[in-house]
């Protein structure tokens, strides 16, 4: 093995005349948490979708836990998941209902059990009967993220995973998230317009815009990079193109 969870090299998605993203390069290292960061059309759902294997490169390679996605998706689509309060559970079914599919689609062991205790984890044990298109956003939430870990990935892709909690909530779910990390060596790549929550959850920060990456480092070297004090600026100065594009090395 490698070191990395997630090796990126020339990635370029064409659709059609129209360029989604192209040069990406980049290296995630097992056991750590990473942004994705950029504005709307930077191209972080392009590349997120072909890290998944749901989208296939026009150009470069991805190896996903030491394998090609391209070539060998059926053998890393085990250990990877993903959650975003954005793509919804089927609404007619249960929540257990909807756990006990991807408990299946996962070839759980025990899988009543492993929900219990996802249930327990993320405090969801009084909507597993409910509908899950009668839950609020926050509800929504905690069970995707329960879904999220029903396989417990080693590769872990989040989308906003705090969205719609409340502080206490959100905050519990941030430490879950780390110390998840930290004892299962799980590697953890999220996007994320929290930049508290940049700052607190993330080893590294790959920054992108208008298709590539156009910066990245620690949350602490890009504030000190761009003179700032929270990310947000970082983060603004890049999407509205106020600093002139950097040249780095891997």
């Amino acid at each position: 093995m490698s070191g990395f969870a997630v090796e990126v090299d020339s990635l370029a998605k064409y659709f059609g005349n129209v360029v989604a993203i192209e040069n990406v390069s980049f290296k995630i290292k097992s056991g750590s948490i990473t942004a994705l960061l950029g504005g709307n059309g930077a191209g972080k759902t392009t590349t997120i979708s072909i890290l998944m294997g749901l989208l296939t490169p026009s150009k470069g390679t991805v190896y996903i836990l030491g394998e090609n996605m391209v070539e060998d998706r059926y053998r890393i689509l085990p250990d990877i998941n993903f959650s975003s309060p954005y793509v919804d559970l089927p609404h007619r079914l249960t929540v257990k209902e909807n756990l006990k599919v991807y408990a299946e689609l996962y070839s759980i062991i025990s899988p009543n059990e492993r929900i219990r205790e996802l249930a327990e984890r993320f405090d969801i044990e009084p909507l597993l009967e409910q509908k899950t298109g009668q839950l609020s956003a926050g509800q929504k939430t905690r069970v995707a993220l329960a879904k999220a870990l029903i396989n417990n990935p080693k590769l872990l892709f989040l989308d906003e995973p705090t969205a719609s909690l409340d502080p206490d909530t959100a905050d519990w779910v941030r430490t879950y998230l780390q110390q998840y990390a930290a004892d299962k060596n799980a590697t953890i790549l999220l996007a994320s317009h929290h930049m508290g929550e940049v700052e607190r959850l993330c080893d590294t920060v790959l920054m992108m815009r208008d298709g590539g990456i156009v910066d990245r480092g620690s949350p602490k070297e890009l504030l000190k990079k761009y003179g700032r004090t929270n990310l947000e600026d970082v983060f603004l100065d890049i999407a509205r193109n106020r600093v002139e594009q950097v040249s780095f090395d891997e």
